[in-house]
């Protein structure tokens, strides 16, 4: 598959990743924001960055982080938003933004989910089914094949499932990179991921 297909077919499994996190309020002003946990909100402002790559959405979630006692390089992602805005009308507008998108993804995930701030304390509690739990929910919220694996790799001493996740993904991955993007290659693709995604956050 060239950049270009690869390109949709990422931007659509980003879509429907974390589609029950969506707002229909435009600002983190809104009632229906604030009322969400702490790490539902980052998955919010870190899934709205994602899909539009403003100042005003690199604002909200430095705000965000800020009022909880941590910074974010926002002067590394305005250079992503920069070539965004000067790559537009480019003859290689696509691969380029693919190039982009990959940057923007390992900068988003270097922002720990703060599912994993719950699961390391779950540890320090000696509670390990919670801490399995919490990290699993924690590598849901990753989106980059780099640091999903890195997480995956450190529960294999601890979670049963983790090496048929790490082998799942992979397959996931491999069908990714050789799908076409016609309707049925991609709706096929959805639900090999949903499949995967399944078997990461289900109990058992």
């Amino acid at each position: 598959m060239n950049w270009s297909l690869l390109f949709v077919i990422i931007i659509m499994i980003l879509l429907l990743r974390v589609v029950y996190l969506r707002l229909k309020a435009n600002s983190i002003k809104a009632e229906s924001f604030r009322n969400l946990s702490d790490r539902d909100q980052m998955a919010v402002l870190k899934e709205c960055l994602l899909n539009t790559p403003t100042r005003t959405n690199l604002e909200n979630l430095a705000e965000f982080a800020k009022a909880r006692g941590f910074n974010v390089d926002t002067a590394t992602y305005l250079k992503f938003i920069e070539r965004h805005m000067k790559n537009a009308w480019g003859k290689n507008a696509i691969a380029e933004d693919n190039e982009i998108y990959a940057a923007e993804s390992a900068w988003v995930d270097a922002i720990r989910p703060l599912e994993f701030a719950e699961a390391e304390k779950a540890r320090a509690d000696g509670d390990m089914e919670k801490f399995v739990k919490c990290s699993l929910e924690g590598v849901s919220r990753l989106y980059s094949d780099e640091a999903i694996m890195a997480e995956l790799e450190k529960l294999v001493p601890h979670c049963a499932k983790a090496k048929s996740l790490i082998e799942g993904y992979r397959d996931l991955i491999a069908a990714r990179d050789a799908s076409e993007a016609d309707d049925k290659s991609l709706e096929k693709l959805r639900k090999k991921r949903d499949a995967w995604m399944n078997e990461l956050l289900i109990d058992n």
